[in-house]
């Protein structure tokens, strides 16, 4: 199982997270620090224990001081932004958690170009470039993230991904310092990027579309909507896509073949609708979907032969 781990909780030990806190008030604000943070109010799963310090900064520059100071005080942070494709221990995260998401999510329009900050939903930047007459991000509009979260990722759906359209990047560096990064240097493939290999925190992105007639643009967007809502369960909390998809398969066929339609381990459930999504089909826990998921990639492999990489990136 794909599991994002690090050595958080030892480092958390070393720094006194109240002092922390305090010393990250004075950077973006006391009203944007709290601690002990339920991350399942955070992540469109719905689940998630409690991180003992969440962030929300008010700009670039706040990011980049509390960044350099989380540094020299060899404090452990990551960084969210929607919360979708994140699944959070139910322990929860000893360490620093940056959100950005509504403070860094504005959107300027430079002739055939966006400019974008990382905080800005998929959603909102594909109604900007409608509003706009601006084509090649209608893949994107019911993808329910941030920009920051594709360019880490390389988001696609439907055709198209980030790397077809992003020409630079806005970043910054575990140390907390910016760096450009054009889309040669960005490497992305498949769920993949050099920024997300590096540690990089994305915080703006310039897309480069294409003219075209706003109905044209909308009918795409509209068909593209229609389709996600006849086929996926939108009305159910999950993660998007649970899993990668395997080379030559596609994920949701192995499991609907491997009788897991329906599947369930407490409140976590393989879903009726897409056998690609689990969801938390009320009161599940982290160690619910760890579980399903652990059961799954072992019924797949039994009986194809392949074994099932998460997509979805599992805290803890």
């Amino acid at each position: 199982m794909a599991i994002v781990r690090s050595n958080d909780e030892a480092k958390a030990n070393a720094v006194d997270m109240r002092d922390l806190a305090r010393a990250l008030g004075d950077i973006v604000g006391d009203g944007n620090v709290s601690t002990n943070e339920p991350m399942a109010d955070h992540t469109t799963f719905r689940i998630g224990g409690p991180a003992d310090i969440y962030v929300t900064p008010r700009s670039v520059d706040d990011l980049a001081a509390a960044i350099r100071l989380c540094r020299v005080s060899d404090a452990p942070y990551r960084i969210i932004g929607n919360g979708s494709d994140l699944l959070v221990a139910d322990e929860g995260l000893r360490c620093v958690v940056f959100q950005v998401l509504d403070n860094l999510s504005a959107i300027e329009v430079e002739g055939d170009r966006v400019r974008v900050q990382a905080g800005a939903t998929n959603a909102a930047v594909a109604r900007a470039a409608l509003a706009a007459g601006l084509a090649g991000f209608e893949f994107a509009s019911g993808i329910p993230g941030t920009i920051g979260g594709a360019a880490i990722m390389n988001a696609g759906a439907y055709g198209g991904e980030f790397k077809d359209v992003a020409v630079e990047l806005t970043c910054l560096t575990p140390e907390g310092e910016t760096a450009k990064v054009s889309r040669d240097e960005a490497d992305w493939s498949y769920r993949h990027s050099m920024m997300d290999a590096a540690g990089y925190v994305v915080v703006e992105a310039v897309l480069q579309l294409e003219r075209d007639e706003r109905a044209a643009i909308k009918a795409r967007m509209d068909d593209l909507q229609a389709r996600r809502e006849e086929k996926q369960p939108l009305e159910m909390p999950s993660a998007g896509s649970t899993f990668k998809r395997p080379e030559g398969y596609f994920a949701g066929k192995l499991i609907q073949d491997s009788d897991l339609r329906g599947y369930r381990v407490g409140g976590a459930q393989v879903s009726e609708k897409h056998t690609g999504f689990v969801v938390n089909a009320g009161g599940a826990t982290a160690a619910d979907v760890m579980r399903l998921i652990e059961d799954v990639q072992n019924r797949v492999q039994e009986r194809f032969g392949v074994r099932l990489e998460p997509e979805v990136r599992i805290w803890r």
